[in-house]
């Protein structure tokens, strides 16, 4: 069974986010409300997929994804960026660290979700 980590500090938006991803088959979801939270929880079980927002307190979703692309255990784990920055800088600097895919919000939960099975199929 794959295992989604759901990263945003709103627990409206993990709610949504969930909404959209239960149609996946054979997946099971966990939540972390900080890019710290989300480190600790992938260092203590397996992680397939991450979804991230950028702009969260304590650990800023851009310093995530570089700290996961820096590390061997967690470098090829699929990462979608889901956020409000829709600005040209941002979406730059996270292909750069080398982002899976970048969608902004709001979004489309079908096209969501299609996109993010794609890419847990592949890992």
């Amino acid at each position: 069974m794959k295992h989604i980590l759901i990263v945003d500090d709103s627990t409206t938006m993990r709610r949504m986010v969930l909404a959209s991803l239960q149609g996946i088959r054979d997946v099971r979801f966990s939540e972390a409300g900080n890019g710290l939270e989300a480190i600790e929880k992938m260092t203590l079980a397996p992680v397939d997929l991450l979804t991230l927002d950028l702009n969260m307190p304590e650990m800023h979703g851009l310093e995530v994804l570089k700290f996961l692309r820096s590390h061997r255990k967690f470098r090829d784990i699929p990462v979608v960026v889901l956020t409000t920055r829709g600005d040209e800088e941002s979406r730059k600097a996270c292909q750069s660290a080398g982002v899976s895919l970048y969608i902004t919000k709001p979004f489309d939960p079908h096209t969501f979700a299609r996109s993010v099975e794609e890419l847990i199929g592949r890992s």
